[in-house]
């Protein structure tokens, strides 16, 4: 009646040493380190940055604990923090001789010092948040009113060129404020031009006065211009952030105009800073090719060009710019015909006629795309006009796979669509972010050591069992939560405390149905089973409605409120396996065997009538 089969002990087994294991990693803890990465985007970090790396730390005469390359660059494990600084100051002056134009981006780090054998198993430890293992907060104002001017010089420059090619004559085609005024010089240029507006150009309205029209965006165009505006910044703060290795950044949109970026662990502030706060353009320009040849630059602009085998070379371009990067709607990493790595774009309206234009005049010709990061410029591809293209075309070059890749990103949000500023930073210590992880353990502990004595002392071998259950409930919430690589933050420390409350809830319901069909005269064994079958219904459908609660909280919540509602709703699968499962196993191996049962030690059973006994069947 109360044996399991040997697969559910097994099963028990099997999540036990599960949880054991991938709760390891979270007492390790991490060890500093330095970070390497690519600080232009023609430089590739590989083997030989890694063997460069080693070979300054040597010469330095600073020991490491381990050198690893990965898809974010080379990161080099050290003892202390004394010795990481150290680290960092050397290849900060052997990689970057150059101050003022850094090739690489030397950044402060933190890696998890789990053993190897631990990270094979992707073992590794839980993400910490902001709140508990320090770093920084930045506020950043997003300036609406230079998204939508940006917009509206575009698409002055757009009507241009449509009134342009429909033949249509204007006297000007001007800003003032936020409409864009057109004069003509007769009435019916002016209302050809009109229906010719409004055919082509959807988000503007038109009012005309006497010889001229004014246009002006549509509200739900200046929303959806200033959405996209926000979209796209914080994309490209993303694709920053990731230079720097931080684990589990937040970057989030907070009202209609404001972006929050939290980066934990961080400890290059200064590096941080500087990083979200730079800005990035793309434009493209006809290479120069006569002054290539003859060495001369006079009018025109000289860049570096970095080629496949990793060498260096100029390249003189036209100081006319083509096309600049708000042009460019579209990208993604592909191959061409030849089945070679490239990079398909598309452009738009306006940017496909101009490259028409464009290309049909410079067939054979050498073309440029020129990233402006830092204030300096680098050609990150240069290729040769096969045919006349227009809005959709490809980026054909020596390209791996993973460079089309990174060239794509870098072409959909190489940079801000409209200017940011920071207007709150705040920079929480290590030592603080340590005193939160202090008092949301300690209070986690001692509130089990109160449940467990609680137990124990009521329900005495029950109580037993169910302590040491509701331990094998928080090893596999803890194991849960590191496996799936979760941020941990304090309102997750709360969801913890709260998950063991109503771990030994269920348990207690057990507790109390067996001691009821004890009371009704019930067999040990007879009401052991019986206990059980029924408080797991009442478990389950409790459970349940707390878990709809939970996923509510999970979908519509943001920020702490996600990260309580992420433990919240894990923490309810566990108790349901630990409180029923993994308690009635023990319980079983405990009296299961025994075939006559005389009683079960559960604390007082209160019979009418019959003195109270702390052993059932005994009197």
């Amino acid at each position: 009646m109360n044996r399991y089969p040997l697969w559910k002990y097994i099963l028990v087994a099997v999540a036990l040493v599960f949880g054991f294991i991938y709760t390891l990693p979270n007492f390790y803890g991490h060890s500093p380190a330095v970070q390497v990465s690519s600080a232009k985007a023609t430089l590739r970090v590989d083997d030989d940055t890694q063997k460069r790396v080693e070979e300054i730390l040597k010469e330095a005469g600073i020991a490491h604990n381990g050198i690893q390359l990965d898809a974010v660059g080379v990161k080099a494990r050290f003892a202390n923090e004394d010795i990481q600084l150290q680290a960092r100051d050397a290849l900060q002056k052997n990689l970057n001789p150059d101050a003022s134009d850094p090739q690489y981006t030397v950044a402060l780090n933190l890696l998890s010092a789990s053993p190897r054998w631990l990270t094979a198993l992707h073992a590794l430890p839980m993400y910490l948040g902001l709140d508990l293992r320090g770093g920084v907060h930045f506020l950043l104002q997003v300036d609406m009113q230079g998204a939508l001017s940006k917009r509206l010089d575009a698409t002055a420059a757009d009507l241009r060129l449509q009134l342009r090619d429909k033949k249509i004559r204007y006297a000007s085609v001007s800003r003032d404020k936020d409409a864009i005024v057109i004069k003509f010089n007769d009435a019916e240029t002016r209302d050809k031009a009109r229906a010719a507006i409004t055919g082509l150009q959807r988000e503007l309205t038109l009012t005309q006065t006497d010889l001229t029209l004014t246009a002006a965006l549509l509200p739900q165009a200046m929303k959806e211009i200033q959405e996209a505006a926000l979209k796209q910044n914080m994309a490209t703060l993303g694709n920053r952030v990731n230079e720097l290795g931080v684990a589990e950044p937040v970057i989030q949109q907070q009202g209609a105009d404001r972006i929050v970026v939290q980066l934990p662990g961080i400890q290059d502030v200064a590096q941080a800073k500087e990083l979200i706060g730079r800005t990035a353009t793309l434009e493209v320009r006809m290479v120069d090719e006569s002054a290539s040849a003859s060495g001369l630059t006079a009018g025109a602009d000289v860049f570096p060009h970095r080629e496949r085998n990793g060498e260096v070379s100029r390249v003189v371009v036209k100081k006319e710019v083509v096309l600049t990067g708000d042009r460019f709607i579209k990208a993604s990493s592909t191959f061409d015909q030849n089945h070679q790595p490239a990079v398909s774009v598309e452009l738009d309206t306006a940017g496909g006629n101009i490259m028409r234009d464009v290309t049909s005049k410079n067939l054979k010709k050498l073309m440029a795309i020129i990233l402006f990061d830092r204030g300096r410029g680098e050609a990150i591809s240069v290729a040769t006009i096969q045919g006349e293209f227009s809005s959709q075309f490809q980026i054909t070059g020596a390209f791996s796979p993973k460079e089309t890749n990174d060239l794509a990103i870098l072409i959909r949000s190489g940079s801000l669509a409209a200017p940011m500023e920071i207007i709150e930073e705040r920079t929480i210590g290590p030592s603080l972010g340590q005193e939160s992880i202090d008092k949301g353990f300690y209070s986690t502990l001692w509130g089990f050591v109160a449940i467990a004595v609680f137990m124990m002392v009521y329900y005495q071998m029950f109580g037993v069992t169910s302590s040491l259950a509701l331990a094998a409930n928080l090893l596999l919430l803890v194991a849960l939560l590191s496996l799936l690589q979760a941020t941990l933050t304090l309102p997750g420390i709360a969801a913890i405390a709260l998950t063991l409350g109503m771990a030994i809830d269920a348990n207690v319901l057990i507790n109390e149905r067996v001691r009821e069909e004890l009371r009704a005269g019930m067999p040990p064994q007879a009401a052991i089973a019986e206990g059980y079958s029924q408080a797991f219904r009442t478990i389950l459908d409790s459970n349940i409605t707390t878990l709809i609660a939970g996923l509510a909280l999970l979908i519509f919540g943001s920020g702490p409120v996600r990260g309580f509602a992420v433990v919240h709703c894990l923490g309810i699968l566990t108790s349901i396996f630990s409180s029923v499962v993994i308690s009635r196993a023990l319980v079983n191996l405990i009296y299961g065997r025994q075939k006559k049962l005389a009683g079960v030690a559960i604390g007082q059973v209160w019979k009418p009538g019959v003195a109270v006994t702390t052993v059932a069947g005994k009197k």
